[in-house]
């Protein structure tokens, strides 16, 4: 082979390689959450990324074989000729044969060495961890490709690598992980904060990461801090207690003390309407005291509301392990774990 035609296919074996590079960590280092919204518009380089994503195991072997043999085409094609082209100047120096051809030897290996490592191995690296969602959709598709012409040999050679994996008691994985973990995600916040690439002066988004490990107990109000009412309440005692208090809802108790429900003021207006006197000395009706839903102390905050939600209540009951009610939990409280403080709207400002 003419050794400038060696050169040019060190060229071409370089961008070769740096392809499989590339393509190799655009893969593993693409999210989903990127990429899906894109597939989702009918972009057919999106959905050829997701599926590599997918199939992340058969993409790293197309890129690893890729790898493998521009590497070993690189050594044996390319070496030889450099070393060539090297050789006839050094002979001007009038050195021994030997010693030409080892100091030839050493330039072209270097030279072969760094321009595969920095152009074929390094710079595609740091460019595909850079931009990995723009790398994916621009090297999946070819990828892709390449996989599917090679596909005996390659899924073969996956095959392998499968079962000596499992040797060592691991599963292998199809998928790149694309999610993080509750810890990773609080991590990431913290140091995002220490490093003053996210302003969350108002704590937001520390509550919303902290709320999944918070239970019902934590939010709700104790028995004893609470403003409750008698089942035998009236609609102008409600008035009173809205007058007095400025909450829009109170817990209504049997003789025990036991929360058994709760009213709410336009429940006073409904009492009112079905009668000639909107002050007439009357209990509350049982249809308009609301259950409310039971919960156990230890039910996680984010089910509590779910709960609560899927049951169109603004309650709760919270118990114990013995069944004993032990404090009420409200919907704005849970709310006020994301959000800050929410104000009742009857309130009055103090």
């Amino acid at each position: 082979m003419n050794d400038w035609a060696g050169i040019a296919w060190l060229v071409v074996l370089l961008v070769f390689n740096a392809f499989f590079v590339g393509a190799e960590f655009a893969v593993i280092s693409a999210r989903r959450s990127q990429i899906e919204p894109l597939a989702e518009k009918g972009s057919r380089s999106a959905k050829t990324a997701l599926w590599a994503m997918e199939h992340a195991t058969l993409m790293l072997a197309t890129c690893q074989l890729g790898i493998t043999i521009c590497s070993l085409l690189i050594l044996n094609v390319s070496e030889p000729a450099i070393h060539h082209l090297l050789a006839a100047p050094l002979e001007l120096t009038g050195w021994p044969v030997a010693a030409v051809d080892a100091v030839a030897f050493v330039i072209a290996l270097v030279l072969v060495s760094y321009l595969h490592v920095v152009f074929g191995e390094m710079v595609p690296k740091n460019l595909a961890f850079s931009l990995p969602d723009r790398a994916v959709l621009m090297l999946a598709p070819p990828l892709v490709w390449v996989s599917k012409v090679f596909r005996p040999v390659i899924v073969t050679l996956n095959w392998i690598a499968n079962h000596v994996v499992r040797l060592f008691r691991v599963e292998p994985k199809d998928e790149a992980a694309s999610t993080f973990t509750l810890d990773e995600v609080a991590t990431i916040v913290n140091q995002s904060r220490i490093e003053g690439v996210l302003d969350d002066a108002a704590g937001t988004v520390s509550a919303v990461v902290e709320f999944t490990d918070k239970k019902a107990k934590d939010a709700a109000v104790p028995l004893s801090a609470l403003v409750t009412l008698p089942e035998t309440t009236t609609a102008s005692e409600i008035e009173r207690a809205v007058a007095k208090h400025g909450f829009s809802r109170y817990v209504i108790v049997d003789d025990a003390g036991v929360p058994v429900g709760y009213v709410h003021l336009k429940d006073v207006l409904r009492v009112a309407e079905t009668s000639a006197d909107a002050h007439v000395e009357r209990s509350i009706p049982a249809k308009r005291i609301h259950r409310m839903v039971p919960l156990l102390e230890t039910t996680d905050l984010e089910d509590a509301l779910a709960l609560m939600r899927r049951a169109g209540r603004h309650l709760a009951q919270v118990r114990d392990d013995q069944g004993n009610t032990t404090a009420v939990l409200f919907l704005e409280d849970i709310i006020e774990e994301l959000i800050g403080e929410v104000q009742d709207a009857t309130r009055r400002a103090r």
